[in-house]
């Protein structure tokens, strides 16, 4: 067993780390209904990373550059008020998606393993992937806490928060852009046709307890870094994909909490 002590501990480390990153963001796109965008978003880093192979940058600042612009793209084409957003967001998730299988079919890169990109595959995080999520993980939570009020007070009403003077337009751009890094860094841990569930599950099962927007924070991220621990544990004993193993062990946690929070909220 010592022997896996290494990869064991950097997988460990990175998937708490993400959970850290995603349960607060989790909890933005549960409250404002954004499920659809984080999918929308996550699809669209594919062609980020076959941008991020093809010019030679690396591949986490493609996926950074390719979501940010996937956000402005939306946001520019919301605000023209040509389509409605979710037949905005169908029309440019599968769009990306589709061009970045395009892409990497093209590029024929030898190595790449798109399935890890797709699924994750958590327990081959290197020592420099950790140093990107840890940097990444940094910026989206100083980011996010500095903004906090605004974000919480646009959720619950964004007609107050403009007469408070709230920004809500930048604020909106603040949210997509930590999103952006989110899925960036999340990359290894879930995959891309996975990222949503861990950034949806953890925040809609502690949403059930929670009498705060800060403790369902909290509440999210303690659940996302016990779906990891629980996802490694049957990934390793089982041999099961290590992605999907995270999202079900979230899962479970979900359904078994759900009717103890449903009385929970009968008996209140």
């Amino acid at each position: 067993m010592a022997t896996l002590d290494p990869f064991l501990w950097r997988a460990l480390l990175a998937g708490m780390m993400v959970a850290a990153i995603a349960a607060p963001l989790g909890c933005f796109a549960v409250w404002r209904r954004m499920a659809y965008f984080g999918d929308s978003l996550a699809h669209s880093a594919l062609l980020g990373v076959a941008l991020g192979i093809l010019s030679g940058m690396g591949v986490m600042p493609g996926v950074v550059a390719v979501c940010a612009l996937f956000a402005l793209l939306l946001l520019w084409l919301q605000q023209k008020k040509l389509l409605a957003t979710d037949t905005l967001l169908g029309i440019l998730a599968h769009s990306a998606l589709s061009l970045g299988m395009v892409a990497i079919s093209v590029l024929n890169a030898p190595g790449l393993d798109l399935q890890a990109y797709l699924f994750g595959d958590i327990l081959a995080v290197r020592t420099e992937e950790l140093r990107w999520i840890a940097g990444g993980g940094a910026l989206v939570l100083a980011v996010l806490l500095a903004h906090w009020p605004s974000l919480v007070l646009m959720t619950i009403h964004e007609d107050l928060a403009r007469a408070e003077g709230v920004r809500t337009l930048r604020c909106q751009c603040v949210l997509m852009f930590l999103m952006t890094v989110a899925v960036a860094v999340s990359l290894h841990v879930v995959g891309i046709l996975l990222m949503t569930s861990l950034l949806i599950i953890p925040a809609a099962t502690a949403r059930q307890f929670a009498r705060s927007p800060e403790a369902m924070a909290v509440g999210a991220a303690l659940i996302g870094i016990l779906a990891v621990a629980g996802g490694l544990y049957a990934s390793l004993t089982w041999d099961t994909p290590s992605g999907p193993s995270i999202v079900s062990s979230a899962a479970g946690m979900f359904f078994f909490l759900l009717p103890i929070g449903a009385a929970i909220r009968k008996r209140g």
